[in-house]
């Protein structure tokens, strides 16, 4: 595997695989037919949007690391009831 795939399939690192995933799924089972996948994708950007927003508060505030780990993400989740996307 190469390290670009290690990345994107890296929980710590990308805080949206299960969307990503989701969104796969969706394709490969209605056969790229991207319409029917329409609100995944949307899950996906919103997703991708939250932890953006996430990640440049923490720049501001000068948090290390920008992008909290998948389980800082997890407990952050669970103290605003879910995932807001």
């Amino acid at each position: 595997m190469d390290k670009t795939s290690r990345k994107v399939s890296n929980q710590d690192i990308n805080p949206c695989l299960e969307e990503s995933d989701a969104s796969h799924k969706c394709l490969d089972a209605y056969n790229y037919d991207k319409s029917r996948c329409s609100a995944y994708f949307l899950r996906y950007k919103n997703c991708r949007k939250y932890w953006h927003d996430i990640m440049v508060q923490r720049r501001r505030d000068g948090v290390k690391p920008e992008m909290p780990t998948a389980a800082e993400r997890l407990e952050m989740l669970n103290g605003i009831g879910g995932k807001p996307y």
